[in-house]
């Protein structure tokens, strides 16, 4: 006689051997849809804070990032419908790997434009037949940010109690740890909105599939 085992049990760990602990709560699929998620953020870090800096379009892509991710670990980990704990544990997994991982990628990019900027072009521009420095100048770092922000937005800075460096690094730090959350917590909803989805069109549970010997037949 056939034994029908689910396709959830044939992703699962092995049935020998410690389970590690990660793998008590979440399935091996959820964390293959983790480091997918990983790979997803870095992409897209990479195309849209550094090499065509458009920060909304790297701000709206967290959703649906979380929302493939989410839906991505159920189906690797081949869970069927009404296996709810388990497939919300695993959506909510990938979703926060990644929505972490977009949020610590943010915050390195911002800070190492922060702390690099030089000011040049518009600052601290050198005069090439005489080396000397053509104003206006600013302090490498914090100063020629908030030099930068001050021309462009100016009355909105003072409007903020902004008057110098200092309460310029406060405000901008503030608003980048804010926008960070709200790709975690972006990432993390879409993941978990994700595994529902999945949830939603799988077959229930008391499906099964027949676990196939080598040479294809059915194991016993």
């Amino acid at each position: 006689m056939s034994r029908y085992v689910s396709a959830a049990e044939l992703a699962g760990p092995p049935p020998s051997g410690r389970a590690s602990l990660l793998s008590r709560f979440v399935d091996r699929g959820a964390i293959t849809g983790a480091f997918v998620g990983l790979g997803i953020a870095v992409v897209s870090a990479i195309s849209f804070l550094l090499i065509i800096p458009i920060d909304p379009v790297y701000w709206l892509l967290s959703l649906p990032a979380g929302l493939l991710i989410g839906y991505y670990a159920n189906s690797k980990s081949g869970r069927l419908r009404g296996e709810w704990p388990r497939m919300i544990a695993n959506a909510l997994f990938a979703g926060a790997a990644t929505g972490l991982t977009l949020a610590a990628l943010l915050l390195g990019v911002k800070a190492l434009f922060f702390y690099a900027d030089g000011g040049y072009p518009d600052f601290n521009r050198v005069d090439q037949a005489t080396g000397a420095v053509i104003p206006p100048t600013c302090a490498s770092g914090a100063d020629c940010v908030y030099q930068r922000y001050l021309v462009a937005q100016g009355d909105a800075l003072r409007a903020a109690g902004v008057t110098d460096a200092a309460s310029f690094s406060t405000v901008y730090w503030d608003q980048q740890l804010s926008t960070a959350f709200t790709l975690f917590l972006a990432a993390t909803g879409g993941g978990v909105a994700g595994g529902i989805v999945y949830g939603l069109t799988r077959p229930r549970s008391g499906s099964a599939v027949s676990a196939a010997t080598p040479d294809g037949n059915a194991a016993a």
